[in-house]
């Protein structure tokens, strides 16, 4: 993709790895074969000199917070926001915070997740400039306290995530199995969950509120999830495919360009993005539409992407109402100020497909346009 297609990410803004200790730092690397591009030395250098200071201040960390670590638990069942990688997850998970009640893992807690009680405040203070404005793939304002992924924090911590691909893009497709758990033995999956739990306390131990939960990797386990997480919410979110495909292809290309060890191919009709865009679907939606049928129908609700933009007040009452959170009239305001400001500077991007590419995903994702109505 064409830098000029992006925007701009300045050298010296943090990428993922970053947050890594030396362990989870090691392993990355030698998935990949070490194959670091040479213009991408300088980062590879810059992450080894910082993945030492995170175990120091983990340690720290666990030294001052002892008791309250140990003492962490989610404060309520957590609402997890699922669906396809540009389908508004991020759109609708920013909306959900914007209630008080509820919080969020943050963007630095999921870059910094294993020392983030002890850091987070200076970051947020005096770090901001470290950040972008916008992130690289869309128009979405970037911060440290912004709702983030947990996925990254899952990466950082070392467990497997096919997250890891971004960084050896080259290398094609990691840790497919870990989209919806098929051919993961029952101790790996044990981990990855505890791993995730143990995480995910921490962040409750910071806000004091029910957790809002938002990572596409998850539409494939929510199954597991569900098992995990008793009572537990989930907001499954689906788009038009013509515009989801292009979509997720511009968004694993600008962050190939931009969080990478290796540069991306140039000629991007050989880059492999769009098959495995096509893969990463019909795993993902192949699982959801096993494991749903073991969700309780009232902890479970599918709204469309179309609708959100359309109507985002209308869609959230929806929301709290089928899934019964809380009282959605105390923050019916907010939500319906931000519509009436942020919400009408916003512009997506554009995207076209050709006549074979649409024709192509009626043939691969034919379910997912039946089943959504698209």
């Amino acid at each position: 993709m064409p830098e000029s297609s992006l925007n701009r990410y300045p050298f010296y803004c943090p990428r993922f790895w970053h947050g890594m200790r030396p362990s989870a730092w090691w392993r990355l690397l030698r998935s990949g074969g070490f194959a670091i591009s040479p213009s991408r030395v300088p980062l590879a250098c810059s992450v080894s000199i910082a993945t030492p200071f995170n175990t120091l201040l983990m340690g720290l960390q666990n030294l001052l917070y002892r008791r309250r670590i140990r003492e962490a638990e989610l404060h309520g069942p957590p609402v997890f926001i699922i669906g396809h990688w540009r389908s508004g997850t991020t759109l609708l998970h920013e909306l959900m915070v914007r209630d008080e009640r509820f919080s969020s893992p943050s963007t630095f807690q999921c870059f910094a997740p294993s020392h983030f009680l002890l850091t987070e405040w200076f970051f947020r203070r005096f770090a901001k400039w470290m950040l972008p404005g916008k992130r690289p793939m869309d128009n979405m304002d970037t911060g440290w306290d912004r709702p983030q992924e947990d996925e990254f924090a899952l990466v950082n911590l070392g467990l497997p995530s096919p997250y890891r691909r971004i960084a050896f893009p080259r290398g094609g497709a990691v840790d497919m199995g870990y989209l919806d758990f098929e051919g993961v033995d029952e101790t790996a999956r044990e981990h990855w969950i505890t791993t995730m739990r143990s995480f995910l306390h921490r962040v409750s131990a910071s806000t004091t509120r029910p957790l809002v939960i938002k990572s596409p990797t998850h539409t494939g386990r929510i199954g597991h999830l569900a098992a995990a997480f008793p009572q537990a919410r989930f907001i499954h979110i689906t788009r038009d495919p013509r515009a989801l495909f292009p979509s997720t292809c511009r968004l694993w290309r600008s962050l190939d360009d931009v969080q990478g060890l290796q540069a991306p191919k140039a000629d991007t009709s050989d880059d492999g993005i769009e098959e495995y865009v096509l893969e990463c679907l019909e795993k993902m939606y192949r699982a959801f539409h096993q494991q749903r049928q073991e969700i309780d129908q009232h902890h479970l609700i599918d709204i469309r992407y179309e609708d959100l933009i359309a109507d985002p007040v209308g869609t959230l009452q929806t929301i709290y109402d089928s899934l019964r959170l809380a009282d959605f009239e105390t923050v019916r305001e907010d939500i319906q100020t931000w519509t009436e400001t942020e919400h009408k500077s916003y512009q997506t991007n554009a995207h076209q497909l050709s006549s074979a590419q649409e024709q192509q995903l009626r043939e691969r994702w034919g379910e997912y346009f039946d089943e959504y109505g698209y």
